[in-house]
């Protein structure tokens, strides 16, 4: 007798921790912008795994390096070298535009990195006081779930009960040039922003903000650090969001789709200044960080991005997508905004949470995620067509009207 969703929900209920609320679809298959359920019924991705999957499920060309590296060498450790590292990160900081990469394998580990960085290039180059430091960082950030990270949340869901807290941060509006000019001090070694909130709703910030932000922290000596573990590698219509107002930051954190939907793969990008500065042999490493399986991965999952000229078909195909969003005619509708396929649909509070839209998103073929109460958030894989968005703006159509 074959498995229901039922069956395997409750099992996951039964001996997992309960750290996630997912919507109730248990998927067994996946294939560029679709997936399917264990019962066989065919959904559209409309999240990408929080972008992650920029290049679809199980793109081909990067499965092949998959598989052809599984039959080589997984992993030495950094104990050794292999022969995959070297050329894919000469391959990234290339195209990146940077000196160096260091590796290593989640989102949150490359924001470790950036901090023990930033910290380390404030004492050895800025000549701060040992253990004064400060990091600023924005309201309604999210950089990830460790003890650290979680310290300078302002999500009460994401710290309650985990203190004691990392000192050493300082939190700013967002959006607000001028508040980041006021908290610089002496000590002040980096200010870390998302050029687009993610988690918190897509929330896009004024025009020529990340700009201003860029021109005081040089003037202050800060090293500005871009969180681009979800905003990077195409997804905003630039290959980097902070392309979109010609800034390059002092530090880049990259993540997610650097993987290709196939191996966690994450990282930080800088010049030969602060890493130099920064690290060490012993004074930070990861067993798997840059092992030849995900080198394999990330340096075929880059190819991709370049060769199918995802960037340009992520601005394209997500100004066609707001279109289409924009022409629904809703009483639920409060605004659609984002930048290139990183789109947000904000209900109005007066209709509820967005949860419940969500989940009958889900009954019409269609998975999304809400976040922050009253937002939808639509992030498809880069290779979606005008069809399969036309496609999906009907069911939304259906379920907003």
């Amino acid at each position: 007798m074959s498995r229901t969703t039922k069956d395997y929900i409750g099992e996951v209920e039964n001996v997992s921790a309960h750290n996630y609320h997912p919507i109730p679809a248990v998927i067994a298959r996946g294939e560029g912008v679709w997936v399917w359920d264990v019962e066989g019924k065919k959904y559209i991705d409309m999240l990408s795994a929080y972008s992650a999957l920029n290049q679809g499920h199980r793109h081909p060309k990067i499965i092949s390096a998959a598989k052809r590296q599984l039959d080589t060498l997984t992993l030495t450790s950094r104990a050794f070298h292999n022969d995959q590292m070297g050329p894919f990160i000469a391959r990234l900081t290339k195209v990146a535009g940077y000196d160096k990469a260091l590796l290593m394998n989640s989102g949150a580990e490359a924001v470790e990195t950036a901090i023990k960085a930033a910290r380390r290039w404030g004492y050895n180059v800025k000549k701060v006081e040992p253990d004064k430091a400060e990091i600023i960082v924005c309201e309604n950030n999210f950089h990830g779930r460790t003890v650290t990270i979680v310290s300078f949340s302002t999500e009460d869901l994401y710290r309650n009960g985990f203190g004691p807290y990392t000192p050493g941060f300082k939190i700013i509006p967002y959006g607000d040039a001028d508040a980041l000019s006021r908290a610089i001090t002496p000590n002040t070694v980096a200010f870390m922003v998302e050029p687009i909130q993610g988690e918190a709703g897509v929330i896009v910030p004024p025009a020529g903000y990340l700009k201003k932000c860029g021109e005081i922290t040089r003037k202050n000596n800060v090293l500005l650090m871009a969180d681009e573990i979800q905003t990077g590698l195409g997804r905003t219509g630039r290959f980097f969001c902070a392309d979109h107002e010609q800034v390059k930051p002092d530090v880049v954190i990259i993540g997610k789709a650097l993987g290709g939907g196939v191996y966690p793969v994450s990282g930080i990008l800088a010049n030969n200044d602060i890493m130099e500065a920064a690290f060490e042999p012993g004074n930070h490493g990861s067993t798997f960080g840059g092992n030849p399986l995900a080198c394999a991965v990330a340096s075929s999952a880059l190819d991709v991005i370049i060769d199918e000229k995802l960037v340009e078909r992520s601005e394209e195909m997500g100004s066609y997508f707001r279109k289409r969003l924009n022409e629904i005619k809703s009483p639920h509708i409060k605004e659609v905004r984002g930048k290139g396929l990183l789109i947000a649909v904000e209900i109005k509070k007066e209709s509820g949470k967005a949860r419940k839209f969500t989940e009958k998103l889900m009954k019409e073929g269609i998975l999304a995620k809400e976040t922050h109460v009253t937002t939808i958030r639509f992030a498809p894989p880069l290779i979606i067509t005008k069809d399969e968005i036309d496609w999906a703006v009907s069911k939304i159509a259906k379920v907003l009207r």
